[in-house]
């Protein structure tokens, strides 16, 4: 399969796919006569992880490490799973951070709710923040 037929079967754009190829996500295809890609159908498969494994957070370098796990014959599921407590650990100390500044922000803006640039001094752009 070409590579406009991948990125038609995957939803991705060609240049997405040059560039999972060019940083070792995909193997390098084989070549036409005429010089284009060459992908087997099993490709796909193998994009469509790729996607699912960004979707859920995981960095390029991960992802090619659970990649690089298969491609050597082996399970990566007990890496996968290291990856995924990690990243549902980060996940909770943003959404903590978030809240934080939630909190912060609504008294901020409750501090704002009467507005009086009187009391802003010379040198204050606004006494709000």
């Amino acid at each position: 399969m070409r590579i406009g037929e991948l990125a038609a079967a995957t939803a991705m754009t060609t240049k997405a796919l040059r560039f999972y190829e060019a940083q070792g996500l995909l193997m390098t295809a084989d070549r036409t006569t005429s010089g284009y890609r060459d992908y087997t159908p099993d490709v796909v498969g193998r994009v469509l992880f790729i996607r699912r494994g960004q979707a859920a957070g995981l960095t390029l370098a991960q992802i090619r490490q659970i990649l690089d796990i298969r491609d050597r014959g082996n399970a990566p599921c007990g890496h996968v799973r290291e990856l995924l407590d990690a990243r549902l650990v980060d996940l909770e100390r943003q959404i903590n951070q978030l809240a934080e500044l939630r909190t912060a922000i609504t008294q901020l803006r409750d501090q704002a709710e009467a507005i009086e640039p009187e009391t802003c001094s010379a040198g204050q752009v606004c006494r709000y923040l």
